[in-house]
């Protein structure tokens, strides 16, 4: 099984970058799907994430600006970032959950088990 991010880059504030995670090995249509992100010295942290009835929970720093979708077709799940901030500047993971056909949708990182390799971003001011 392997989830792999892509998209990040380097970008001015207030700009925008869009997020893919595509899975391989398994199929997560009926799993939670999140992302969570990592900035230096700094512990991981939950950013947002979508249940399989498309239910989506997110923190509050990035509401408003960051919307979250999946395409189980795909089976990849997309991080829509606009209005970026300096302090969004991280590395993003993307993560499935373990529990098939929950409507639950997780926010601690013990509570995933599938994760990506990463993809940094970098918003500059």
């Amino acid at each position: 099984v392997q989830l792999q991010a892509s998209g990040g880059g380097l970008v001015q504030a207030g700009g925008s970058l869009r997020l893919s995670c595509a899975a391989s090995g398994r199929t997560f249509s009926r799993n939670a799907l999140g992302w969570f992100r990592q900035a230096p010295g700094k512990e991981r942290e939950f950013v947002i994430a979508i249940a399989w009835t498309g239910f989506s929970t997110y923190t509050d720093s990035v509401k408003g600006r960051f919307t979250i979708s999946r395409d189980n077709a795909k089976n990849t799940v997309y991080l829509q970032m606009n209005s970026l901030k300096p302090e969004d500047t991280a590395v993003y993971y993307c993560a499935a959950d373990r529990n098939s056909g929950s409507g639950y949708v997780p926010r601690s990182v013990d509570e995933y088990d599938y994760w990506g390799q990463g993809t940094q971003v970098t918003v500059s001011s």
